[in-house]
């Protein structure tokens, strides 16, 4: 029986695989992988042969009708990203669209997700949060900050290192210099760190020492 499964995979320490995404993941037809070569490795580590094919934000709208074509055919398809969940700030979102408006059944294997250990790890308060993902670059930036500062749950962004200055930048503009932060780069990885302080506080921190590697950023609403 056809079937889309959404895998999430390690977010830097590949023991934080499941059992159940390893199993999917080798009795799949196909893996539909964000980029092969990355995940190449994942899948060569753990001995997983099933064919994959390349599915990204940049053709993800044109490749969604002929992956239908092959569910409908009784294909069972695996979607997963480079690290984490699909179409969590990943490809993934048209594809699930288009499989619920064919009937085709479609399941998220639970697993990791970035945001979900920095926002625990923030000690900023998870009751309630909103995740805003990537901030726009250039359009709709200004407008969105300004929308941004009257929000009174925690804030959740990814950012990428050389962006972090200009973003802490205009949180000290727009939410105020002494809002609370917690930028957590590379996650499960070895350099794994945390830094908790006022947006001036981080911003002076990495203006000192320039990040790298994946960030997610958590911001404490306004009071």
């Amino acid at each position: 029986m056809s079937k889309l499964f959404i895998v999430p995979t390690p977010i830097g320490n590949l023991k934080d695989i499941t059992f159940r995404a390893l199993e999917v993941l080798k009795e799949a037809d196909l893996i539909l992988a964000e980029d092969t070569r990355t995940s190449g490795k994942l899948l060569k580590h753990f001995e997983i042969n099933t064919p994959s094919q390349s599915h990204h934000m940049h053709n993800e709208h044109k490749t969604v009708d002929a992956i239908i074509n092959k569910l409908k055919g009784g294909l069972t398809i695996a979607l997963i990203s480079d690290a984490g969940t699909p179409a969590i700030s990943d490809p993934g979102f048209l594809l699930t669209r288009a499989c619920i408006e064919n009937n085709i059944e479609v399941e998220c294997l639970p697993g990791a997700t970035a945001f979900v250990p920095a926002l625990v790890n923030s000690g900023l308060p998870n009751d309630k949060f909103v995740f805003e993902g990537f901030l726009p670059v250039k359009k709709g930036r200004q407008t969105r900050f300004k929308v941004l500062a009257e929000e009174t749950r925690t804030m959740i962004f990814y950012e990428s290192p050389h962006k972090i200055l200009k973003t802490l930048t205009h949180f000290c503009e727009y939410f105020g210099e002494d809002r609370q932060v917690s930028v957590s780069r590379e996650l499960t990885k070895l350099y794994e760190e945390t830094i908790r302080g006022t947006a001036k506080e981080v911003l002076e921190y990495y203006t000192n020492k320039p990040p790298k590697g994946e960030i997610v950023i958590c911001v404490a609403g306004k009071k």
